[in-house]
């Protein structure tokens, strides 16, 4: 998708600028996003006239250069209008996570109060339906209404000047506070370089034309929302459909259908979601899918036997098994960090599972081969770094470059990589080592394409193994009665020091104790040892993040303070 050429006057602003010449816009869709009265297209145009009146209003209120704006709201036709405004100030955009995921209210309004105040937010903008969860303490910034910076407003600068400030590559857009960081907030900072160095990277990386339908759900306090499918767009002059999170979640369904309505060819999604997509076109009359030729897997694990069961329910709607893209990216990289040719669909690497988890080396294993199936490993290719960026596996203690099928560390550095945590001396220090990246995942490269086995930090010790807690996890998944992706398993320290495995899963079953023998010897299949605990928990009851993804280390806590709600 072709940009702005880089130089000196090249910046965010400008791009902004640019996209609104575009016949083309937002078009709403879902009950939650579509408004009561009026269209649901929206051109860039009307999107970025009104924007330059939130970025008066906010100047009016004295923000300058260089401030953070926190906002609360959810996925609207204000929300996208404000964080474009904020850009337009030169002013960082906060967006900070909804209840909606939250264990409950009190956990949200901590986490919320530790990001505003960590981010040294000068403003608080909150949607009215919001109010009633957030009020101001002491020591919190000005809380205002969303609509009070809008066109139309009273406190809106509707007649005043924008204006436009100095550019700054170093200055933040987007200070994204990564996902679960509450006690101790990690806010990434996204300044103005980085965020443009991705976007060309990943719309050079996915080929994503000027001609594209970009469709999501994705919340737009989540960086595959709001930097993948918000940012690319709005700067760029792409056509947008953009739904709210809770519209998919109680029908994802829905997702097919837009992708259907408006001939949809890029969406993404992370691993959950599509599973449930594949329900739903279990159900599904009349689809059209083959205008899709972008189906991003991202954000957590792409389990191939979730892709490929989608793929074959979506098939006979017209989808092509070649428009899959699992792919890798991280907020610390603004987004997009490591993406496979766009048309090739899907490859697995086929490995030895023991000798992986034994030595750390992907040794290759065909499945006819196996005497088992769970002795085989298969993990997705997802590509190779986007342009500006390049990658390297480690030794995760010596930072040793390893060859290729070696399993350590991977490491990144480039154009896109983020400068580190605010305020956050520690945590940045932390995530570099000469001037490399450490992302804290485990990985290892064939032919330069970057293969994912799981975070270090999750990695269970048994036996002499390292056992990857993704594959206890998706074997169990599969047993009758476990609901599937909501499956967490994790060390504890066990006998003499040794580490052993606890699996937690939700459960919707009657025979309690059927299902608890199952998933004992599903996870000694995998692991070689049986599990110290088979705990059964509530549905919806395991820690998540804002985003959707599993809490291990939160389970874990709550594990041994023996405080999971059991059934």
């Amino acid at each position: 998708m072709p940009s702005t050429t880089s130089t000196a006057q090249d910046s965010i602003v400008n791009r902004l600028i640019a996209a609104a010449d575009r016949h083309t816009g937002v078009h709403f869709v879902g009950p939650s996003v579509v408004p009561a009265d009026g269209d649901p297209f929206v051109p860039w145009k009307q999107i970025h006239s009104d924007a330059r009146v939130v970025a008066a209003s906010l100047q009016a209120r004295g923000l300058m250069p260089g401030d953070h704006v926190a906002i609360l709201g959810p996925t609207s036709r204000p929300l996208i209008t404000i964080i474009q405004g904020c850009w337009l100030a030169g002013i960082a955009s906060m967006v900070l996570p909804l209840p909606m995921r939250m264990g409950s209210l009190d956990a949200f309004v901590e986490s919320t109060r530790a990001r505003i105040r960590h981010g040294d937010a000068k403003l608080i903008l909150i949607d009215d339906l919001l109010a009633g969860f957030y009020e101001s303490a002491a020591g919190d910034p000005p809380i205002e209404p969303m609509a009070a910076v809008l066109p139309g407003a009273p406190t809106a600068a509707n007649g005043e000047r924008w204006d436009q400030p100095d550019h700054d590559p170093e200055r933040l857009v987007i200070l994204q506070y990564t996902s679960g960081s509450t006690s101790e907030p990690k806010g990434v900072m996204i300044p103005d370089r980085v965020l443009r160095a991705n976007i060309d990277a990943s719309c050079a990386a996915a080929e994503l034309g000027v001609d594209e339908v970009m469709v999501s759900w994705l919340p737009l306090y989540h960086d595959m929302g709001l930097v993948g499918f918000l940012s690319i767009p709005m700067t760029n002059g792409a056509q947008l459909v953009q739904a709210a999170p809770q519209d998919f979640m109680a029908k994802p369904g829905n997702w097919m259908q837009w992708i259907s309505d408006h001939g949809g060819t890029a969406t993404a999604g992370p691993n959950f979601a599509w599973v449930l997509a594949t329900r739903a076109l279990g159900r599904a009359e009349g689809l059209d899918l083959s205008s899709l030729t972008l189906a991003l897997s991202g954000a957590e694990p792409v389990d191939p036997n979730a892709v490929e069961a989608f793929v074959r329910a979506a098939e006979p709607f017209g989808f092509n098994a070649g428009s899959v893209f699992p792919a890798f990216g991280m907020a610390e990289v603004a987004i997009g960090g490591a993406f496979p040719p766009r048309h090739r669909g899907m490859l697995c690497d086929s490995v030895d599972r023991v000798v992986l988890e034994r030595d750390r080396v992907a040794k290759p294993l065909d499945i006819a081969d196996a005497e088992e199936e769970l002795d085989v490993r298969r993990l997705p290719l997802l590509g190779k770094a986007v342009p500006g960026l390049e990658m390297k596996v480690v030794h995760p203690d010596t930072y040793e470059e390893l060859p290729e099928r070696h399993v350590g560390e991977l490491l990144l550095r480039g154009t896109s990589v983020t400068p580190g945590y605010y305020k956050r001396p520690d945590a940045t220090a932390a995530l570099f080592r000469d001037d490399w990246l450490c992302t804290g995942d485990l990985a290892y490269l064939v032919d330069g394409e970057l293969i994912l086995c799981g975070r270090i930090k999750d990695v269970i010790i048994v036996g002499g193994r390292n056992v990857f807690p993704e594959d206890i996890e998706r074997a169990v998944g599969v047993i009758e009665g476990v609901r599937a992706g909501n499956v967490i398993a994790f060390g504890v320290e066990g006998y003499k020091g040794k580490e052993s495995v606890v699996v937690v899963a939700e459960v919707r079953a009657e025979d309690l104790d059927a299902v608890r023998h199952d998933i004992h010897h599903r996870a000694l299949d995998v692991c070689g040892l049986p599990p110290r605990d088979v705990m059964l928990v509530k549905p919806g009851t395991l820690p998540k993040t804002s985003s959707g993804k599993l809490q291990r280390a939160k389970c874990r806590e709550l594990y041994l303070a023996e405080e999971l709600e059991l059934v």
